[in-house]
């Protein structure tokens, strides 16, 4: 067993009725004027009026700011907010999107420098603003991770700021804060811990402590997201949803996440396709090309599915793992055919070279792609 370390938010608050320790918790962290950050959406329909009275300081700010595939100057636009309201901590309600924008400007607010001299593996140079995280969507994990996914809109590429300074300080995982998705948000981003908790599993880099973590979350993931996007107000599936999608979040956040990600990095940068679609549209294909180089883990995957396996040989048992996600795609009408997002044809090798120079994902991927294999999955996908 090699050397791994093991990293999270420094605590974990999860449960129904879990937002009711937000206000020891502001208190703990010596908070009193936060800076509530998420998006109008979230606000108009209320989410926000139930986390205000929570506050324990005399005053706050609201920023809702946030847009799906956050740019860059969203994030500057937010910390000149932060700044300017003189605000002491953080208060991520959202998705990924909030929760990414938060963790950069938790960094970058008392950063004298540029915003892109943060880019980058370890390149935070200490811990910034206290930050408490509230995901209302169940499946980004970002809650839990130490990365934040922006876009260079002037390179069309996603970027990541990627230190451990970015790790928040609380995750408060609610249920009924995630009531509010629609069925389409409520497919993309469960499928989208799908993803997580599968390439975590699948990663060179996992141990069995992201393993445990991974299988559980797709066992929990499989079970519950059908429920979830069948009938938005299934409290039980949705803690469920949000249980498993954290799991899953712990898990990649340490063992990595792999080519799914990386081929799904220009369909946002280029095409502003929402993360969690693009990962699940291409999950499947990804999951045919990697599944002769660990058809055991494959083996696993299709019995946390729901896959009854017992007399197939590890082979076919990997091809049932491949066939039980495209039907749970299907199922949940994550949309199929990148054809069917008006991307050309003749796009796709220049979003093969895009992919291909995102090394810190392929390195985790347990089979090897060159630029022609990632264009090859991209036709298949087409």
């Amino acid at each position: 067993m090699s050397i791994s370390t093991f990293k999270m938010a420094n605590k974990l608050i999860t449960g129904h009725g879990a937002t009711k320790a937000l206000t020891q918790e502001l208190e703990r962290l010596n908070v009193f004027n936060p800076l509530l950050v998420t998006d109008e959406i979230l606000e108009n329909v209320g989410v926000v009026d139930q986390i205000t009275p929570l506050l324990s300081g005399p005053s706050y700010g609201i920023f809702t700011g946030v847009k799906p595939d956050p740019e860059l100057r969203i994030v500057e636009a937010c910390a000149d907010v932060f700044n300017n309201g003189k605000h002491d901590g953080l208060i991520a309600i959202g998705g990924g999107s909030a929760i990414d924008i938060a963790k950069s400007v938790s960094a970058f607010a008392s950063f004298n420098g540029q915003l892109s001299e943060l880019l980058g593996t370890d390149l935070v140079p200490e811990k910034g603003f206290p930050l408490i995280a509230l995901p209302t969507t169940a499946g980004t994990g970002s809650e839990v991770t130490n990365i934040s996914i922006l876009s260079d809109q002037e390179a069309q590429l996603k970027k990541g700021m990627v230190s451990d300074h970015l790790l928040p300080d609380v995750a408060v995982v609610a249920p009924e804060m995630t009531l509010t998705m629609p069925p389409s948000v409520t497919a993309a981003s469960g499928v989208d811990a799908l993803v997580h908790a599968v390439e975590a599993y699948i990663s060179v880099h996992a141990s069995p402590i992201t393993d445990a973590l991974a299988i559980h979350a797709v066992k929990m993931i499989a079970e519950n997201l059908p429920k979830a996007y069948a009938n938005s107000d299934h409290v039980q599936a949705r803690e469920q949803m949000a249980v498993g999608s954290l799991m899953a979040g712990m898990a990649f956040g340490n063992a990595g996440v792999g080519a799914v990600h990386a081929l799904a990095y220009p369909l946002g940068g280029r095409y502003h396709i929402a993360h969690g679609v693009s990962n699940a549209l291409l999950l499947p294909y990804v999951m045919e090309w990697n599944k002769m180089a660990c058809v055991e883990r494959f083996r696993d995957i299709a019995v946390a599915l729901g896959e009854k396996v017992e007399h197939l040989s590890d082979r076919d048992a990997a091809d049932t793992a491949v066939l039980a996600m495209e039907r749970l795609c299907r199922d949940v009408n994550i949309p199929t055919g990148l054809r069917s997002f008006d991307i050309p044809e003749t796009a796709l090798p220049e979003m093969a070279e895009d992919a291909s120079k995102i090394e810190r994902l392929l390195n985790n991927n347990p089979r090897k792609l060159s630029k022609d294999d990632i264009e090859k999955i991209y036709q298949s996908a087409y």
